[in-house]
């Protein structure tokens, strides 16, 4: 039974490598560079965070239902929501609507997560009454090792569908003319929206081959995203609806020959309903333990490849180069993947509180030692920031997945084992919450310090050559900043020679807040109790 419901996990647990996506979404119509109609990181970070949010509702609605219809009628029905989500998505982005992005990556495969996720788990923890913790991370593994399987395949597919805009020449060659912060090229006679990318730009663009400093056609090439989650969107449904058909539950009573539950230990065959574990404070500090964990690590899974490029690349841009920072995002699912089998296995030993301590009260200094890894790479350029940043995160990771996959056993010790999936259901809305709160949160904090940083670097540029790079004075910086014309990147060529980059500052308040929520998830944690 566990491959099937490994393979189930490995599917819908491809949504945790969304930050892959994000650069190229992000870029879609100016393809080298954000155009004025291009989607921003503040819209796109919470299509991630509706698919995880959809998961913990479904989850909620479905938990009854579920365990009446059994693990084939979730899974088919998840395989059909997941898959097809995928492909609607990418026909919202092949049509560059936003709301059909939502609705099919977003609604429906979050739809698809939260139907499918649960049935498999709660399967497992009745094959495995002895190992509740192993059996759970062994699923769950699946799910948090999705994005170390998933990544290397949407870098493959997106080199392979993506396609360079149509160059128009150097800018000194052509009539350029800003219209409300916008770039145009007047070609006999004729204004075409262009974008002019800096050589940072193109740097961190899927052409990094192209001409910086050149005019290129807006909505003349492609990143290969839509082609991309289609084809992805059906290889799930077929691998989705294969396993459901395989997965089965034992009997009732069953056990593993030999074993025998300790004395008085009914909690495999009895237990706590949903509705009645709601009622305990039990319940609600768990909960709240789990949405405090969750919400760091959905944030920093959200735009963790961006992260890795904005803190490193500057300092180091011998080694953190593009295929650096995807190799990063596959090493969090592998740390994610190895936090889950690892740490389940371990609360078997150790206690399900215990673990939860040592993630909650860790993952402090981790967080806070983020932003001092920033100031000593920027004066330094050493690899050791880098190692120190890479092993915090790593750490982190295995928090948050481990996070995941002890739950289902904390809570079967805590209410019993018989209705854990309709619990979890419930408990998952911790999930839903976090997958709103971190991602917008962060993307938030991001935007603010990134506006402080332009209009600082906006004073220290001679008005005269801020007029001659963009076509418009100072005092049209907000259309200039509304249309993406004016970025951190094309305004540092323009500072005088040894201002430094903001960038890689940009997540320090993130990193300060996340810190705080460990500490809240902490002392939740030490307030559960056993029931009487």
């Amino acid at each position: 039974m566990v491959p099937p419901a490994v393979l189930i996990h490995l599917s819908i647990g491809s949504v945790y490598g969304w930050s892959v996506l994000n650069a190229p979404l992000s870029c879609e119509l100016g393809a080298v560079m954000s155009s004025a109609s291009d989607w921003t990181f503040g819209q796109l970070l919470p299509v991630m965070s509706t698919a995880f949010a959809m998961q913990g509702i479904m989850a909620a609605i479905f938990g009854t239902w579920q365990e009446k219809v059994g693990a084939r009628i979730n899974g088919s029905l998840g395989a059909f929501c997941f898959g097809g989500g995928f492909m609607i998505g990418g026909l919202g982005v092949a049509m560059h609507n936003l709301p059909l992005l939502y609705f099919g990556y977003g609604f429906m495969a979050g739809s698809g997560i939260g139907i499918a996720y649960v049935p498999p788990l709660a399967a497992l923890i009745r094959w495995f009454p002895d190992r509740r913790g192993m059996a759970t991370g062994m699923a769950i593994m699946g799910f948090g090792g999705a994005a170390m399987v998933a990544t290397p395949i949407l870098e493959a597919l997106l080199t392979k569908y993506s396609q360079p805009p149509t160059c128009l020449g150097a800018v000194d060659t052509l009539n350029l003319i800003t219209k409300d912060g916008s770039r145009f090229a007047d070609v006999d006679g004729k204004l075409m929206e262009v974008v002019v990318p800096s050589a940072g730009d193109i740097k961190n663009s899927q052409f990094p081959d192209l001409a910086a400093n050149s005019a290129y056609i807006v909505g003349t090439g492609k990143t290969g995203v839509a082609e991309t989650l289609g084809i992805m969107g059906a290889a799930y449904f077929a691998n989705m609806l294969t396993c459901a058909w395989a997965i089965r539950t034992p009997p009732d009573g069953w056990k593993p020959e030999g074993y025998e539950p300790p004395a008085g230990d009914t909690s495999n065959v009895t237990g706590l309903t949903a509705n009645e574990a709601l009622k305990t404070p039990q319940f609600w500090c768990l909960w709240g333990t789990f949405a405090c964990v969750s919400t760091t690590g959905m944030g920093v899974i959200s735009i963790a490849k961006t992260m890795m490029s904005d803190i490193f690349a500057g300092a180091l841009p011998l080694v953190v180069t593009g295929a650096f920072a995807s190799t990063y995002v596959v090493m969090i699912s592998a740390f994610n993947l190895g936090g889950r089998i690892f740490w389940a296995s371990i609360s078997d030993k150790i206690g399900r509180q215990t673990t939860f301590t040592v993630f909650t009260a860790l993952g402090i200094p981790f967080f806070l030692v983020i932003p001092s890894t920033v100031g000593w790479v920027t004066e330094t350029a050493s690899m050791a920031p880098l190692v120190t940043f890479y092993a915090s995160t790593m750490l982190i990771f295995s928090f948050f997945g481990g996070t995941y996959s002890t739950l289902p056993a904390y809570e079967a010790d805590i209410f019993g084992a018989k209705y854990v999936g309709s619990i979890h259901g419930r408990m998952l809305t911790a999930s839903s919450v976090a997958a709103l709160a971190g991602p917008v949160a962060l993307s938030q904090l991001r935007a603010s310090s990134e506006s402080n940083a332009i209009y600082a670097l906006a004073d220290k540029i001679d008005p005269a050559a801020f007029s001659n790079a963009f076509g418009a004075p100072k005092s049209e910086l907000d259309a200039l900043v509304e249309s993406k014309s004016a970025t951190i990147k094309s305004l540092l060529e323009l500072c005088p020679e040894g201002t430094s980059d903001p960038t890689p500052y940009l997540y320090d308040s993130t990193m300060y807040t996340m810190a705080g929520l460990m500490g809240v998830a902490a002392l939740l944690n030490r307030a559960v109790k056993p029931l009487k």
